[in-house]
């Protein structure tokens, strides 16, 4: 497990965000070479009058990093970007190893403590989207295209999810028999230590599950 983002054990949660938040922009700040990192996340750096901003897409969307003032703002939406969503996103930035696709897929049982991790997980994430969609796989699909996701290959219905642009999940749902309930599963590249630690590939995934679950077709 990457220690190095645990979120600190401060009392109450939002003191706990706020520190890990500060720490994680400390990181962004203090990046020697912030080009090669930019290329590792698969963000754009830009300059506007004298300002450094890295820009980056997240669920479809583009946020952008703005290094003068420690903000993190969506592109083009003027709401403020919820403190979760920042914290993944200077999370995967400070992360990002810049790691090929293995093309080999695993599941979040053999994640780093994901075995751990995976009772919460399982409730949290594959129990919604098994609720909600094995009736009907078909708007899962059309859930998962207003983050920018597409049809999947697999199960009765299945979908690729650009979280950020090295990180990829698929979201996979089968209807069930008469012999065998409906289940549901997420899958990763092999690579997705190289951008994420666990907790927050929970944290992304919970976030997926909730978007998809809310879609209202």
């Amino acid at each position: 497990m990457n220690s190095q983002f645990e979120v600190p054990q401060v009392k109450g949660y939002d003191q706990a965000y706020q520190l890990s938040y500060h720490l994680a922009w400390d990181r962004v700040i203090a990046t020697a070479d912030i080009t090669r990192q930019c290329d590792h996340a698969g963000a754009k750096l830009h300059y506007n009058s004298g300002q450094t901003l890295i820009r980056m897409d997240y669920l479809g969307r583009e946020y952008e990093f703005r290094l003068g003032n420690g903000e993190i703002k969506c592109v083009g939406d003027d709401k403020p970007v919820p403190l979760k969503d920042q914290l993944l996103l200077l999370h995967y930035f400070n992360t990002a190893m810049g790691t090929p696709k293995t093309n080999r897929l695993i599941t979040f049982r053999e994640l780093p403590a994901g075995p751990v991790y995976f009772p919460t997980f399982s409730k949290r994430v594959t129990d919604p989207i098994v609720k909600k969609f094995a009736e009907l796989p078909a708007q899962l699909t059309s859930a998962a295209e207003t983050m920018g996701g597409k049809k999947g290959d697999f199960g009765d219905a299945s979908v690729v999810i650009k979280a950020f642009p090295r990180v990829d999940i698929i979201v996979v749902v089968w209807q069930g028999d008469k012999e065998f309930s409906p289940q549901g599963n997420v899958l990763f590249d092999s690579n997705i230590t190289d951008y994420l630690p666990t907790e927050d590939i929970t944290v992304l995934s919970e976030t997926i599950a909730w978007k998809l679950v809310r879609y209202q077709g």
